[in-house]
């Protein structure tokens, strides 16, 4: 009974990690970058639009002439869609992270289902069909019924393997520490323009890291690309 007890618990906690885990594939495939070694990166910012954050990131990107890919909350897209519309005309990709950010380990499919429709209805309300068919689960949660509903949407899932942890970070240093400390190349960066607690979040941390994490690669020959761009190229 006893080695019973135990192989249950190790099932339990060895299917609560690949909920979670980034670059677990284990439920279903995620595009999570293009391998170690490769000599570019993409820049994603998750929980915007939000305002005045991702107006700077907007223009930091364009100095340094970076694209990135936002997966936007449409409870927000609803609120502030001239954000958004900013964002398609400066040429980033912009893309869904459901309409109010619930973790998809608890909620039902038609729940779910929900969510999905209504932050691509509020991108089509905001910019038409111009945002790209990608999917981030809030909080990286997912599993296998998830990973069912999007292939009938044909919406790819996407996920990271790099965090700045820049949700509750001090400092930008402290961003950018973390950053560098995973960076591989080929890399996939989760960083955050807004947050799925409160729209106007203070993003000032994020919005300085992101100048320094851009001239620091650039300087060091990388080059940052959107999801799109990264996919096309495996």
């Amino acid at each position: 009974m006893l080695g019973l007890a135990v192989a249950s618990f190790g099932a339990l906690v060895y299917a609560g990690y690949h909920t979670m885990a980034p670059r677990s594939q284990v439920y279903g495939r995620t595009f999570t970058g293009t391998g170690a070694g490769q000599r570019h990166m993409a820049l994603t910012f998750d929980d915007g639009p939000n305002d005045p954050y991702t107006l700077q990131l907007i223009e930091v990107l364009s100095r340094y002439n970076v694209k990135a890919t936002f997966f936007l909350i449409g409870k927000y897209v609803d609120l502030r869609p001239d954000i958004v519309r900013d964002l398609i005309a400066a040429g980033h990709v912009v893309a869904n992270h459901t309409y109010t950010h619930p973790n998809l380990i608890f909620k039902s499919q038609s729940q779910f289902r929900d969510e999905l429709s209504r932050c691509e209805r509020a991108l089509d309300d905001a910019v038409g069909l111009n945002h790209a068919p990608l999917f981030r689960p809030p909080f990286g949660g997912r599993r296998p019924a998830v990973f069912r509903t999007l292939q009938r949407t044909g919406l790819k899932p996407i996920m990271w393997s790099v965090t700045g942890y820049d949700w509750n970070a001090k400092s930008a240093d402290a961003i950018e520490n973390k950053v560098t400390r995973q960076v591989r190349g080929g890399d996939v960066i989760l960083l955050h323009d807004g947050s799925h607690l409160a729209f106007g979040t203070d993003r000032s941390h994020t919005v300085k890291a992101t100048e320094d994490l851009i001239a620091r690669y650039q300087g060091e020959g990388y080059q940052f690309r959107t999801i799109p761009e990264m996919m096309a190229g495996t």
